[in-house]
């Protein structure tokens, strides 16, 4: 872990994988369960293909080490935490990440929660090259703001948490923003910890993924 000071002088963690001098940068951000050993293992997944990646801790805003499994009384407790954190502390947050990277070219990449977190990103910094959101929730509500780098999203056909009446407004407000969604799969298809994990869309999100930030990030 690597201790990270925002604007605003709170000071928080970040877990750091790949190699320090890597010519580009990756901001991995949580789920709603926290830097548990799913976001980790994504993070050191992500690093494999040449990036450095930090995944911010950004519970610890409200409390600090959480690690939640993938229960519903962890969902409630990730849910209380998320509530407790202001937009713009999140914003402060991602952007002390970015500038960790000493003006290297940085994405930023999130997964639930962290999905709409990249799309803040996108639309409230300046701070990134290009942004992913896959299944993030609460886009829908922000897709009126102009977006600032190249940005792409993944969606579940299936999602429980999504409607895909948000989906089809988010692609008619930027219908220059590639929108991926996978029918059949169902929210957290990403993630090999949740029942809803779904091998096959994982691999081909993760494909599109890795492309965009190769075509963005020079």
């Amino acid at each position: 872990m690597l201790k990270l000071t925002a604007a605003d002088g709170h000071q928080f963690d970040a877990f750091e994988a790949g190699n320090v001098n890597a010519p580009r940068g990756l901001v991995v951000v949580q789920e709603i369960f926290g830097v548990n050993h799913h976001m980790r293992a994504v993070s050191e997944r992500l690093a494999g293909f040449g990036y450095r990646v930090l995944s911010p801790a950004l519970f610890d805003r409200a409390e600090r080490n959480v690690e939640l499994g993938y229960t519903p009384e962890d969902a409630q407790k990730g849910l209380a935490l998320r509530a407790k954190i202001p937009e713009s502390a999140i914003v402060a947050d991602i952007e002390a990440c970015a500038a960790a990277f000493a003006g290297k070219p940085v994405g930023i990449i999130g997964y639930c929660w962290g999905g709409a977190i990249a799309w803040m990103g996108a639309t409230k910094t300046h701070a990134f090259k290009a942004a992913i959101g896959w299944y993030g929730g609460g886009i829908a509500a922000m897709k009126d703001l102009p977006i600032s780098c190249p940005t792409q999203l993944h969606f579940a056909g299936e999602d429980n948490h999504i409607s895909m009446a948000d989906v089809q407004a988010i692609e008619a407000a930027h219908p220059d923003v590639p929108v991926f969604v996978y029918p059949g799969a169902q929210h957290g298809f990403g993630c090999e910890e949740r029942p809803s994990y779904n091998p096959r869309d994982a691999e081909l999100a993760e494909l599109r993924s890795l492309a965009f930030f190769a075509e963005h990030l020079r």
